[in-house]
């Protein structure tokens, strides 16, 4: 799992960190915009691009991961709230049966 983990994570950092976006081809904008690129390692258009899905995945891959996560630990304290509310009532009602008796 940590190597899982650990390759996920250098994908990541290599598609987010190294590869440069594609520029305008004017010659004269292309060197103020590699300047001001903040991914000035990979030219635009090396085949290295292949292995890497748009730039606008980094950021929607995490948010919906942030998301399914959110989603997933809410339910699971949903659930817990709604048996131990359940519990909690089963245990006033033979408490309260107890009293009557």
């Amino acid at each position: 799992m940590l190597l899982i983990a650990t390759a996920v994570f250098l994908y990541y950092s290599i598609w987010t960190l190294l590869m440069v976006s594609p520029l305008n081809s004017d010659p004269q904008l292309q060197f103020v915009r590699r300047l001001m690129s903040p991914q000035p390692f990979v030219d635009a258009g090396h085949p290295l691009h292949d292995l890497f899905p748009p730039r606008v995945w980094a950021i929607r891959i995490p948010v919906i991961l942030i998301l399914m996560g959110l989603a997933v630990v809410g339910s699971f304290l949903s659930v817990v709230m709604i048996r131990s509310g359940k519990k909690a009532r089963a245990k006033a009602a033979a408490a309260a049966g107890k009293k009557k008796a």
